[in-house]
């Protein structure tokens, strides 16, 4: 496991595979089933590129954007009437504190074992971006991921075309466009499947503003909540809107779109308590 900010294998196993995955697509099954010099083969070869494109250069920012530090003069302020929520340590009930990092830890904040310090809003390390998703890059996270299910599919329906127009007489061989191209479509299979599941759950996550490390201790939160008679309730689950606007940002228009637009700065976030009763999420 390399240290963040290096390129380690995982991260050139993403870029060959997107590559691999490039080069059949657009040179040998758009060729085989409606030729490159054709319009529609043109089309599809110029939307298949800029798609592997954007996949690129969101994966590039994914990678090399720091996923957000917790200021080195973060003192949580427990007579701040604007701060509801402050959160405490399991044993103890005292303010989070890293021993570590030897500063305190703003809310939802976490330490990350492997970039040795605490990351705003930390969702989990990743080894195939060999840095942490965090509150800096988890809607650039989120876009390649999106961008990366729609490029698997594209692909797909564009290599089972080529295979099917492909002359029946050729032979097999490892250097044949047939190889590469069942070759492709069978490792595109559990990709597009890994990569789908990936980005339902953390659709799930945004929904309920939750990260997965939250979600984990909010099992266990919600156990204990049940065993003593009472009901959890997540602190930062504003409803589905706002939980989509404080990850996506204010503009509807660049939900989808490659930029970051954090809502924010990473140490205070809304909570349900700021809500007025009459409009608190169910």
């Amino acid at each position: 496991m390399g240290r963040p900010g290096y390129v380690t294998v995982p991260i050139l196993t993403v870029l060959a595979a997107i590559g691999y995955v490039y080069y059949t697509t657009v040179f040998l099954a758009i060729p085989a089933w409606l030729g490159l010099t054709t319009a529609a083969g043109l089309a599809n070869a110029t939307a298949f590129t800029a798609l592997a494109a954007a996949c690129v250069a969101t994966y590039a920012v994914a990678v090399s954007r720091d996923p957000g530090r917790v200021p080195a003069s973060f003192v949580p302020d427990v007579e701040d009437a604007e701060s509801p929520i402050h959160e405490i340590k399991r044993k103890g009930g005292d303010l989070r504190y890293c021993q570590k990092c030897s500063h305190y830890k703003p809310p939802r904040a976490h330490h990350c074992r492997v970039c040795k310090r605490c990351v705003l809003r930390m969702d989990h390390h990743c080894i195939w971006i060999n840095n942490c998703v965090g509150h800096e890059n988890y809607k650039i996270f989120l876009v390649f991921i999106l961008y990366a299910v729609i490029a698997c599919f594209y692909s797909m329906v564009l290599i089972i075309g080529g295979a099917m127009h492909l002359p029946k007489d050729e032979q097999p061989g490892s250097d044949s466009p047939r190889t590469s191209i069942i070759v492709c479509g069978v490792l595109l299979c559990p990709l597009a499947l890994a990569l789908m599941v990936l980005l339902g759950w953390h659709v799930y996550l945004i929904l309920h503003n939750k990260t997965t490390i939250e979600y984990h201790e909010g099992v266990r939160a919600m156990w204990l909540a049940e065993k003593a008679g009472n009901l959890y309730h997540h602190p930062y689950n504003l409803g589905i809107y706002d939980n989509l606007v404080s990850v996506l940002g204010p503009n509807m228009l660049c939900w989808l779109c490659p930029i970051s637009r954090n809502i924010g700065n990473g140490v205070r976030f809304r909570t349900s308590y700021d809500i007025p009763p009459a409009t608190s999420p169910m």
